[in-house]
């Protein structure tokens, strides 16, 4: 996330002189929020009309709560995992349990975050692997359902080189074939002159994680003032004929820097996935707080 350590760490500093709402930024670290959200799409084959996905992102130190992922076995179709499954010095023995939680709900699919690449990546990444997980490092794959298929690309967090050196996205052979881009940072998107894809699946801004009055999110970047969290929906400039790119940003499970959070909750999202050519009228948006 882009709002700065120092800024955070101060922060809990100035907390010692108010503690009670210290104690409420702590609480707010740790609620569990799951949200519903039906997202229609023009372009999705008939097919996967209802496919459901459980996204989750920026995992960090968190424990996955069982008595709320557990009743979604057989209910969703996949698990996609949006990086920050873990951070330096996190549990090893908490991500391998997150793992093996996650891929007891359904086949999940995953993408590096900048967090990851902080830790032990090897032992991080077969951990992952060691769990069923597909990690996606810069490659497509295909997802089948009732004889149709979509492509979902897994863009990996730049391992050197900052933000500026992604990879040219892969290239699939039917570049009319209906696409989701699973990526950690959405600032991946300012870096791209086109965006051969229908969805994009992102976190890592924590929604600004916390969010003072007045003073509102802080980003570094003045591109994650504009995409911050939630959805959007971003105009084709390239290709007027082609509906708009929509891409959805979660503000992640867990936290960075310090346990704490302010009017930006923690959340996953059961997504709904509906063909525009069956469904009209808006989106649904639904939230659960157990």
């Amino acid at each position: 996330m882009e709002l700065t350590a120092v800024l955070l760490i101060l922060l809990g500093v100035s907390l010692g002189g108010a503690g009670g709402m210290g104690l409420l930024m702590v609480a707010a670290a740790f609620k569990k929020r799951l949200n519903h959200l039906d997202i229609v799409l023009e372009r999705l084959p008939a097919a996967f009309d209802g496919y459901r996905i459980l996204l989750i992102t920026d995992i960090h130190r968190r424990r996955l709560p069982e008595e709320m992922l557990t009743p979604l076995r057989g209910k969703v179709d996949a698990v996609f995992l949006g990086g920050d499954m873990t951070e330096k010095g996190a549990s090893i023995e908490r991500l391998l349990n997150n793992m093996t939680l996650a891929a007891s709900v359904a086949p999940v699919y995953a993408v590096h975050g900048n967090h990851d690449y902080r830790a032990n990546i090897n032992l991080v990444d077969n951990i992952i692997r060691g769990s069923g997980a597909r990690l996606l490092v810069d490659e497509n794959c295909v997802i089948e359902r009732d004889g149709a298929q979509f492509i979902l690309t897994g863009v990996d967090f730049p391992r050197q080189g900052g933000k500026k050196a992604y990879g040219p996205l892969p290239a699939v052979a039917d570049a009319e074939a209906f696409r989701i881009i699973l990526v950690h940072d959405p600032l991946w998107l300012s870096r791209q002159q086109e965006i051969p894809a229908d969805l994009i699946l992102a976190g890592h801004t924590h929604g600004g994680q916390v969010v003072l009055p007045l003073i509102g999110n802080r980003h570094t970047d003045e591109f994650y003032r504009q995409y911050n969290a939630g959805m959007y929906e971003i105009p084709r400039s390239y290709n007027a004929g082609l509906p708009p790119l929509k891409m959805l940003i979660s503000r992640g499970f867990g936290t960075a820097h310090l346990p704490l959070r302010w009017r930006s909750p923690a959340e996953m999202h059961v997504l709904t996935l509906r063909c525009g050519q069956q469904h009209s009228g808006s989106q649904r948006f639904n939230v659960m707080n157990p």
